[in-house]
């Protein structure tokens, strides 16, 4: 069996832990362990295979967290990079093309946290027993509460068949749901053979399933990274799994399941699942924080940003973030440290006319061969060996030693070593943006000039 995992989404509602380039699905904040890390550990017990579906920066994160994991139990990994994102139904469609028909395939969202591994165990081989007749197989989280932030899944009474899919309600309609008994959340996960989904997908939206298929055809396969075409994926049409195929498919089995599930939605949420202080408040923070007189509070502190909220209002988090994207986008796409398919970067210190830098290099890897259109950068090696290309000059830098890349020269920064390259970097400029790197080489396939 094959787990399709889903990386998409930058998780807004947990900002400022959750950003576009490094969104809450791969935070490490169980443990030391991020949500995907779990979803591959908890999934790889039951599948042979993964298949993770994300974007460009999304798969640099996905494919170093799998590394650090040897401990995983997967015989093989696949990639499929979407270069623009449509919703669940091309996802699937398109990570389906590429598997044989007769394929077991178990769908997963790669930011949930699911706590009762035996009873998931449970029901995954009931719906492997309902897909292997052909079903498409949707698991119905048994409700604990009128939640009215998910969809609902209607069941026929006594029955694994489904009677109707349902918007996210409201109060009194959740609270009807719960009472009724064969109501269920909808938790985005699905079962099903490869070649099922894909028949019923062309027979419901025929729009959706032909825009993939060309766009399937015309790809690059890298490896075991398969990229599509920009211009082709745009094509697609934008849909959800559930409006394209599970709404009108006759084929869909509902299992109901007691999985103590959580999609980690909201502050409120992740509250429930990591340790609050004797008032009730809820800290993250990596410095020592202390309240006075505060209870039932969310205090999230990353360094450039701090989010306080009363628990129960956390939901609003979209707002602030809808806000930021107007006046400080900067801040809802990254964090201060960034993570590189080579390493991390982490903005120190930022002002007009400069920019001081502390960058780490992992062990054989290397940045792009570039050039810069309006700043010089100096770098001095703090630990480790930098071997350092400016223009036609290739020279090793040693710790306390540095060299002056001028605007406009080609250069790259590579570690041959066994150890990590730790340098500062201090750029000076009219202009300091990430924008502003022309890229003329690049070992991760990354756009070049």
């Amino acid at each position: 069996m094959t787990n399709i995992i889903l990386c998409g989404g930058s998780g807004s509602r947990l900002w400022p832990i959750s950003r576009t380039l490094m969104p809450k699905q791969f935070v490490k904040l169980f443990d030391n362990k991020s949500l995907f890390e779990l979803t591959v550990e908890r999934n790889s017990k039951v599948c042979s295979d993964i298949f993770i579906v994300s974007n460009e920066a999304q798969y640099f994160l996905a494919l170093d967290q799998i590394e650090e994991n040897s401990k995983f139990k997967i015989q093989n990994s696949k990639f499929l990079l979407e270069p623009v994102g449509r919703n669940t139904a091309p996802a699937i469609a398109l990570a389906c093309m590429a598997l044989d028909k007769e394929e077991m395939v178990l769908v997963t969202p790669s930011d949930h946290i699911i706590k009762n591994e035996k009873e998931y165990s449970k029901v995954l081989n009931r719906a492997k027993e309902l897909a292997k007749d052909n079903n498409i197989v949707t698991f119905g989280i048994t409700p604990t509460h009128a939640e009215t932030g998910f969809g609902y899944i209607e069941s026929i009474k006594d029955s694994f068949d489904v009677k109707a899919f349902h918007e996210k309600p409201d109060a009194s309609t959740a609270q009807g749901y719960l009472k009724a008994g064969n109501f269920y959340w909808n938790s985005g996960m699905f079962c099903f053979k490869a070649g099922v989904l894909l028949d019923e997908l062309k027979e419901h939206s025929p729009d959706i399933y032909h825009a993939s298929k060309k766009a399937f055809d015309s790809r690059k396969n890298h490896n075991e990274t398969i990229r599509i075409d920009p211009l082709l994926m745009e094509k697609i049409p934008e849909n959800s799994i559930d409006y394209a195929v599970m709404e009108k498919s006759k084929r869909v089995k509902v299992i109901p399941s007691d999985i103590d599930w959580s999609d980690l939605g909201s502050f409120d949420s992740l509250a429930d699942e990591l340790p609050n202080d004797e008032h009730n408040n809820l800290i993250i923070s990596n410095k020592i924080v202390k309240t006075i007189d505060i209870k039932d509070t969310i205090v999230v502190d990353t360094g450039d940003a701090l989010l306080i909220s009363k628990k129960g209002s956390s939901q609003k988090v979209k707002e602030i973030v809808n806000d930021l994207k107007v006046y400080n986008p900067k801040l809802t796409t990254e964090h201060s440290l960034v993570h590189r398919p080579w390493g991390t970067y982490e903005t120190l210190i930022e002002d007009n006319g400069y920019k001081i830098k502390r960058i780490i290099v992992k062990p054989n890897k290397r940045l792009s061969l570039q050039k810069h259109f309006h700043r010089n950068e100096h770098w001095i090696v703090v630990s480790g060996t930098a071997t350092v290309t400016v223009g036609d000059e290739i020279k090793l830098v040693r710790p306390n030693e540095s060299t002056y890349i001028k605007m406009g020269e080609i250069h790259r920064l590579e570690n041959q070593g066994k150890i990590p390259v730790v340098l500062i970097e201090a750029q000076v400029g009219e202009y300091t943006g990430e924008d502003d790197i022309i890229r003329i080489e690049d070992d991760f396939l990354r756009k070049t000039h």
